[in-house]
C-alpha cells in the first residue's frame, strides 16, 4: 500500500492546465461508460471501518486568515485503510478501488469537528464497499463551488495528490450536481463518485430479498436518470429528416432519438415496471401486518444508526440467529420476529434497515413500504452505539429519517444506548440526560437486557376486556389464543367446558362470548 505524504497539500495558484488532447479523451468517453461511473460497481463485501483516532489539522478561524488559506485542503489523519482492515474480506474485486476522500465545511472549529466526523464515516462507507482509503482532505468554504466543487485551483491540488499516491477513485463527501461531478472528473483524470452513489452501491451490494433489490434497483436508477450524459450525433439510434418522419418536411429534419435519450425511456419503463412490482409485493406486507393485529400481537419496531447493534439486540432479546456483523448496512431486509414478556404475552420484534447521515432521499422514498413497520409499531427501540464518538449526531440523523414516516408521531420511543461494555461513561450519561427515556444495554454481553425485556413487557399494551365464562371443549383453539394473548387469572375443567377468567382484547372476547355455554 502507498503510504501518502502526512504534510498539508502546498496551495497552488490557477486552474488545471488542460490540452486538446485532454479535452478529446474526454469527449471520447461513451455515455454507458459516465452511467457505469455514476453507481459505483459491485466490488466486494464489508471491510472493517476505523472510527477512533486522528484530528482535523485547521488553523485558528478567524478573520486574520486570508482566502487562500480558509479555502486550503486540509489532510484529515488516520484516514487510510491498513492492510489488516481489508483482509478479512470475504469476496472483492482482484484490484480495490483506492480512494482519496474530500469534503468541506463553512464555520470553526465545531464545523471542522462535524466534518472530520462525516469524513470518517465516509471512510468506513468506502471500505465497506471494499474500497483502500488512501487519504481523506478537506476544504474550509463557505459554499461549495458551483462548477467543481472545491474551485478550479483547488481541484487542481487534488488532482496532484491523486497522482502522488496512486489513486484512481475520489470520493466527495456530498451529493455533487452531475455538472460538478464530470467538470471535477475532467480535472483530477479520475473517477469522482459522491456519497449518495456509494450508500447506493452499498445497498446493492447488501440486498438479498427480491423487494429489497427491487427497492434499491429502483433508487439507482433514480439516481443515475439525471447524470446521463451524451455527445449529439454521433449517438444518433434513430435517422430524422424523411427516413425518420415519412417526409414531415422542412424544421423536422434532425438526429432523431439520441442514444441519451434511449437511455432515459429505458430506464423510465424500468422504473414504472419496478414500481409496480414493489406495488405488488406491498399487500403481502400490509396482509402479515394485519393479521398480527388481528390477533391483538403488539409489534416493537427497532430502528437506530447503521452499525449500531440492532441485530445483535434482536438476537439477545429473542435468539433469532440474524445475521450479525461489524459493517455498515449489513442489514437491509427486515426482520420479524416472534417474542414473550415473562407474563407469557406474545409480542413482534421487527428489526428495520440502518440509517446514516445524508441517507440519500431516493432510498428513504424506495424503502418507504419497509418502513411503514416502524409507524404500526406499539414501541419503537431506537438503538444509539453508545461508544461512538457523536451518538447525539446519530440519534439527530435518525429521527430525521423517521420524521418523514407516516404515524411515527403517535409511537412511543425508548433510546436505547447499546454497546455499553466499550462505551464511555461520560457519553452515556451526557445522553441520558439528553433524553427523555433511556436504558444502558450491551447486546454482547448481556448487560441491560433483562431490564429491557422489562421496559417492553411495562409498554406493551394489556388486553382490557373482562371474561369470566366457560368455553366448550370443542374450542381448544381459543382457550390456546387466551393462553397466547390474554392475561388468564383462573382456569378450571368442567364437565361443560374449560372455565375461563382473566383480560382479553375485544376482537377474542367477542369470539369467546359467541361460543361460551
Amino acid at each position: 500500500m502507498t503510504h501518502p505524504p502526512q504534510d498539508p497539500v502546498a496551495p497552488k495558484d490557477g486552474d488545471a492546465p488542460t490540452t486538446e488532447h485532454d479535452d478529446a479523451a474526454a469527449a471520447d468517453r461513451s455515455a454507458q461508460a459516465i452511467a457505469n461511473d455514476v453507481v459505483a460497481r459491485v466490488l466486494a463485501r464489508a471491510g472493517t471501518a476505523r472510527t477512533e483516532g486522528g484530528t482535523v489539522h485547521v488553523a485558528h478561524d478567524g478573520d486574520q486568515l486570508d482566502l487562500e488559506e480558509r479555502t486550503a485542503l486540509r489532510r484529515v489523519a488516520g484516514l487510510s485503510t491498513e492492510l489488516e482492515d481489508v483482509t478479512e474480506v470475504e469476496y472483492r474485486q482482484l484490484r480495490l478501488e483506492k480512494v482519496v476522500l474530500i469534503g468541506q465545511y463553512s464555520g470553526g472549529e465545531a464545523a471542522a469537528a462535524e466534518a472530520s466526523v462525516s469524513l470518517r464515516e465516509l471512510a468506513a462507507l468506502a471500505e465497506t464497499a471494499g474500497s483502500e482509503v488512501l487519504d481523506g482532505l478537506l476544504q474550509r468554504r463557505q459554499k461549495p463551488d458551483p462548477g467543481t466543487y472545491l474551485g478550479s485551483g483547488k481541484a487542481a491540488e487534488l488532482a496532484d495528490l491523486v497522482r502522488a499516491v496512486g489513486a484512481d477513485t475520489v470520493v466527495a463527501d456530498t451529493e455533487l450536481a452531475p455538472s460538478q461531478r464530470r467538470a471535477l472528473e475532467d480535472i483530477v483524470k479520475v473517477k469522482v463518485v459522491d456519497r449518495t452513489a456509494l450508500i447506493l452501491d452499498i445497498f446493492a451490494q447488501h440486498a438479498k430479498s427480491r423487494e429489497g433489490k427491487a427497492q434499491v434497483e429502483l433508487a439507482q436508477l433514480e439516481y443515475l436518470l439525471p447524470r446521463l450524459r451524451g455527445w449529439g450525433d454521433s449517438m444518433s439510434r434513430q435517422a430524422g429528416g424523411q427516413v425518420g418522419g415519412q417526409g414531415a418536411g422542412m424544421g423536422s429534419r434532425g438526429p432523431g432519438e439520441t442514444k441519451i435519450e434511449l437511455d432515459r425511456r429505458r430506464i423510465r419503463n424500468r422504473m414504472a415496471k419496478l414500481r409496480r412490482e414493489i406495488k405488488d409485493m406491498a399487500p403481502a406486507r400490509a396482509t402479515k401486518r394485519l393479521e398480527r393485529k388481528r390477533h391483538a400481537i403488539p409489534n416493537v419496531a427497532i430502528a437506530g444508526y447503521t452499525n449500531a447493534g440492532k441485530s445483535s439486540l434482536l438476537n439477545a432479546l429473542t435468539d433469532a440467529g440474524v445475521l450479525v456483523e461489524n459493517a455498515l448496512f449489513a442489514t437491509l431486509d427486515p426482520t420479524v420476529r416472534r417474542a414473550k414478556t415473562d407474563d407469557g404475552r406474545v409480542y413482534t420484534l421487527a428489526d428495520t434497515v440502518g440509517f446514516v447521515r445524508q441517507l440519500p432521499h431516493q432510498l428513504v422514498e424506495a424503502f418507504r413500504s419497509t418502513l411503514e413497520e416502524v409507524g404500526d409499531a406499539a414501541l419503537l427501540l431506537h438503538v444509539v452505539d453508545a461508544s461512538h464518538p457523536d451518538p447525539e449526531g446519530q440519534i439527530a440523523a435518525v429521527r430525521e429519517v423517521l420524521a418523514e414516516i407516516p404515524g411515527i408521531e403517535d409511537v412511543p420511543e425508548v433510546v436505547v444506548l447499546n454497546k455499553a461494555d466499550v462505551a464511555d461513561p461520560e457519553v452515556v450519561g451526557r445522553v441520558q440526560r439528553r433524553e427523555k427515556r433511556t436504558v444502558v444495554v450491551s447486546a454482547h454481553s448481556g448487560e441491560g437486557i433483562a431490564e429491557l425485556r422489562a421496559l417492553i413487557a411495562d409498554e406493551l399494551p394489556r388486553p382490557d376486556v373482562e371474561i369470566d365464562l366457560v368455553v366448550p371443549y370443542s374450542r381448544g383453539d381459543l382457550v390456546n389464543r387466551v393462553h397466547q394473548f390474554g392475561e388468564l387469572d383462573h382456569e378450571e375443567h368442567l364437565a361443560t367446558g374449560t372455565l375461563l377468567r382473566g383480560r382479553v382484547d375485544e376482537a377474542l372476547a367477542a369470539e369467546l362470548e359467541r361460543v361460551a355455554v
